[in-house]
């Protein structure tokens, strides 16, 4: 299976202060991965490189052909601001941006995708409610009916269940599964354990740098999960950037 994500030697960060260190490995096209770690271990630095929001302080990210663009991203929900005066149906409407454009109409055909999408993730009779006042569940609803009509290859998921209740999570949790059997490549930063080890075949154990990649049983074992616990309690956030990132930023 080709490959739909290569990371060669990838540092990403800020300021030049490294928080993803040396990654090396690729994603396979229609993977199901899931990318676990302790707090502060890297996940959405990663994922913030990945979908082009935050280039490599070293080393490159190639993404199959894929343009940043052809991405779906879901960030944490905390990164959302529910204070702007949005409908939840012009909200969910913008996932057909690159089909309808920055100025086209949602009538039609594209008012009945809306809908669709809505009715998919039981949101059906909110369209006119404003996004400041869902749930978290709610709005998490919203936001992947939004990434359904983005009709994207890859789809990056950054603690898609965080903050909310069990039927939310199973139902959000069965549109991952039909993603993934649909065979786009799905990523997602998750925290429960028991999730992963039931519904992902493939997950990476980050910890600043990759602790273990591969078949989650092998991956999630005590001794990895104390290891990448202990890497990211060790790791100095006032460390400056590795010899290597040094040279590369003197010689470009």
């Amino acid at each position: 299976m080709s490959a739909q994500l290569q990371f060669r030697n990838v540092t990403l960060g800020y300021d030049r202060h490294p928080a993803v260190h040396h990654l090396a490995g690729e994603v396979a096209r229609g993977a199901l991965l899931a990318v676990v770690g302790p707090n502060g271990a890297g996940k959405s630095t990663l994922f913030r490189g990945i979908v082009g929001l935050l280039k490599p302080l070293s080393g490159t990210i190639e993404r199959g052909g894929l343009g940043v663009r052809d991405i779906a991203f879901l960030p944490q929900s905390a990164d959302i601001d529910r204070s702007f005066p949005l409908s939840v149906f012009d909200f969910v409407a913008m996932g057909l941006w690159r089909d309808a454009g920055a100025f086209g109409g949602i009538r039609g055909r594209r008012r009945q995708r809306v809908q669709q999408a809505l009715a998919a993730v039981g949101l059906t009779g909110f369209e006119r409610r404003a996004i400041g006042t869902l749930s978290g569940g709610q709005m998490q609803r919203m936001l992947f009916a939004r990434l359904m009509l983005q009709d994207a290859q890859m789809i990056v998921l950054d603690e898609p269940f965080n903050a909310v209740d069990a039927k939310t999570s199973a139902d959000l949790l069965h549109l991952v599964q039909h993603w993934h059997a649909e065979g786009r490549t799905v990523l997602a930063a998750l925290h429960d354990m028991d999730l992963v080890r039931n519904h992902f075949p493939q997950t990476l154990l980050l910890a600043r740098g990759a602790v273990a990649w591969g078949d989650t049983a092998q991956v999630l074992t005590p001794d990895n999960l104390i290891a990448a616990r202990q890497m990211c309690e060790a790791f100095d956030d006032e460390a400056g950037a590795c010899a290597a990132e040094v040279a590369s930023a003197r010689a470009a």
